[in-house]
């Protein structure tokens, strides 16, 4: 993910469901979401020291603790070569199933989801797991290090134009809440009752388009077949 509280906001209920099945699940964050937040007073390395903690937390909440960070600055990522090396460096190294990712298609229908860093990672991601981390030959320097090819067998984009797959979360709702509230910096200016109606009308809204029924909540992806 580009930020630190992406996946939480995209996906929490969904790796909850993951991580109680007994999947392992390992965090990527591109950048440390060092120009996020509301705090004039924290300077940017103290933001970015800040937000790398909160989404520890976040993720010990939906059972995740493994959580990597790569450093970019934050607003700034582009889709470069070395961002797709260093994806698929810990492709390589984590030898995943699945890869959830940002959707690299622009949301015309909500904007949101369709910041400017969550498209280039996206991007650079969907090319890391093809071609690059399952191609002995690309980044050969990743073979120097020791890291063989591998290829992932699927890819679940989140917050794209094109869902066809929904994941009822109903029931892990509430873990979806604490792992967001975990994200002070992001979340502290919003009343929990507001939180909690944004994201009811977002999930219950997917769960409709998912045909669940009604009362039921569901975060919405795009899976591709990779294998």
């Amino acid at each position: 993910m580009a930020h630190p509280d992406d996946v939480d906001f995209g996906a929490a209920g969904s790796v909850a469901g993951w991580t109680d099945a007994g999947i392992e699940v390992v965090y990527l964050m591109v950048t440390d979401g060092d120009a996020g937040g509301f705090d004039d007073g924290l300077t940017r390395p103290e933001m970015a020291a800040l937000r790398r903690n909160e989404q520890r937390a976040a993720a010990k909440v939906v059972g995740v603790t493994d959580v990597r960070f790569l450093g970019y600055p934050d607003g700034r990522v582009e889709a470069t070569l070395d961002l797709r090396r260093d994806i698929a460096r810990v492709i390589r190294q984590v030898r995943p199933d699945r890869v959830l990712m940002p959707s690299p298609e622009r949301n015309y229908e909500r904007i949101y989801p369709s910041h400017p860093d969550h498209r280039a990672v996206g991007a650079a991601a969907l090319d890391a797991v093809y071609p690059d981390a399952r191609n002995p030959y690309a980044f050969p320097e990743l073979l120097t290090e020791g890291l063989e090819a591998w290829t992932a067998r699927e890819v679940w984009l989140t917050g794209g134009p094109s869902a066809n797959h929904y994941v009822d979360i109903t029931d892990r709702f509430e873990r979806k809440v604490s792992a967001l509230r975990a994200h002070a910096s992001q979340t502290a200016h919003m009343p929990e009752e507001d939180l909690r109606a944004m994201l009811h009308g977002w999930l219950s809204a997917s769960a409709a388009a998912g045909g669940l029924p009604e009362g039921r909540l569901a975060e919405p992806f795009q899976v591709v077949d990779t294998a």
